[in-house]
């Protein structure tokens, strides 16, 4: 695949404006090693290829998964399915990633392929049905197997796995693709004891994104014990609010896949629903993927703006989704937000089409719009729409220099509840179309 020199272009501009969302340095779980290499499938050279292996053995490790919902699923994403089904998401101790080729829509041929790198890295980690795939990158093409196999094999005999930040920093590049920076976050956390444990992600994605459980790919790896039967849905619930709750461009890829796994290498009791920990640990992993998630955003392809889509007050936690994520959606909104143009008419717009089942948490007369800076700005907040009234006489001057800011929020109260989503996107530009009029080619 040859890269178009607008990406590079692309790429160079913000090596500088996202610098501050790359770590310099990190804490990463106990048990884990990573490692990566370029084995030639991407023609400029860069990092292709990563495995991350569960080495604690004192304790069978528990894995999760949330999946793309596109009807033509990528060979990794019903290769690693049929994986976890079969092992009751126990005992998985390895990951393997690869740019560069999504091995979707690749039929019977495809998930032969997937098979073989996986079968490659069972033997060699000695640990049978016990290995998952993340692919991305072109769809239609079968994987460059001899080079992979390749690859795999001079990471094990060449012993290049590592515990060190900088070998968790090369693989998150090893799956990065239209991506301008690496995606990685690590953390401590603790338990009311005490006890310190440790979740580290990383994160692939700056277009294709508009995940149902995006090309979207990340996981997400911790020392802390978890049952298995309480980490699917610990994992769902996250997912639902983080990476369900993203866009860039409204397009789902066929190879979405989030998944989680914890091996226990923390002595501390195992995890479940009547812990009195669980309900802590919960809030703690969904918003460490919501932070994960905003890099996805932030990383968007052609993007300008960072823009929190906040729908609070609505009777139904569902319906407030429903309507963040159909203005997040909206070209003619993110296209507005590019231009700096107060054009509320299209937020309005937007929220009167969404595929509501019923109006139980829309009544025109109490909905209020308005945008929000994100700076020390005042004034904070400029209302657009207020008890279902526009205001004629809003401040052009201070839209302007709301709209003109990097971050900014899109406030729509509804006014019929408690209920709150938060949904983030970006702004569309024309670079975008560059760079996907140029991605193959």
């Amino acid at each position: 695949m040859k890269v178009s020199s607008s990406v590079f272009q692309s790429a160079a501009k913000s090596i500088d404006k996202y610098a501050q969302f790359v770590p310099k340095s990190g804490v990463f779980p106990k048990g884990y090693e990573v490692a990566s290499l370029a084995s030639g499938v991407k023609k400029n050279g860069a990092l292709d290829l990563g495995i991350i292996r569960n080495i604690n053995k004192s304790k069978k490790s528990s894995a999760a998964a949330v999946f793309t919902t596109n009807r033509f699923k990528a060979a990794p994403v019903q290769f690693s399915r049929k994986v976890l089904q079969s092992r009751s998401g126990e005992g998985i101790d390895a990951i393997v990633v690869n740019s560069g080729c999504a091995n979707a829509v690749t039929g019977e041929l495809g998930l032969q392929d997937a098979e073989k790198v996986a079968g490659q890295v069972n033997k060699l980690v000695g640990n049978s049905d016990s290995t998952l795939l993340m692919s991305t990158g072109v769809i239609g093409q079968r994987l460059q197997l001899e080079k992979i196999t390749a690859g795999i094999d001079r990471l094990f005999e060449e012993k290049k796995f590592s515990t060190d930040f900088d070998g968790w920093l090369n693989l998150s590049k090893s799956i990065c693709t239209t991506d301008t920076f690496p995606k990685l976050i690590s953390s401590k956390f603790a338990l009311s004891d005490g006890t310190e444990y440790t979740l580290t992600g990383m994160a692939k994605g700056a277009g294709m994104i508009c995940p149902n459980m995006a090309t979207l790919l990340g996981f997400i790896v911790t020392d802390l014990p978890i049952k298995t039967s309480v980490l699917q849905p610990l994992l769902s619930g996250a997912v639902n609010r983080s990476f369900n709750c993203i866009s860039v461009d409204g397009d789902m890829s066929t190879n979405d896949t989030i998944c989680m796994i914890a091996n226990g290498a923390i002595d501390t009791t195992v995890i479940d629903e009547n812990s009195p920990d669980f309900e802590k640990v919960k809030d703690q992993v969904t918003e460490f993927a919501k932070q994960l998630a905003q890099l996805v955003v932030r990383d968007g392809e052609g993007a300008t703006k960072f823009v929190t889509v906040n729908v609070k007050n609505s009777a139904e936690f569902k319906d407030a989704k429903i309507i963040a994520e159909t203005i997040s959606n909206s070209m003619l909104v993110k296209s507005a937000l590019y231009g700096q143009d107060a054009n509320w008419g299209r937020i309005l717009c937007a929220i009167g089409y969404s595929k509501l089942e019923n109006l139980a948490s829309l009544d025109e007369s109490k909905i209020n719009v308005s945008f929000v800076a994100t700076d020390d700005s005042t004034p904070r907040e400029l209302k657009l729409i207020v008890n279902g009234v526009p205001q004629f006489d809003i401040d052009e001057t201070r839209a302007s220099e709301i709209l003109k800011l990097p971050d900014l929020e899109v406030l729509v109260d509804l006014g019929t509840g408690s209920e709150e989503c938060q949904f983030w996107t970006c702004d569309l530009s024309h670079e975008y179309v560059t760079i996907n009029g140029d991605y193959r080619s």
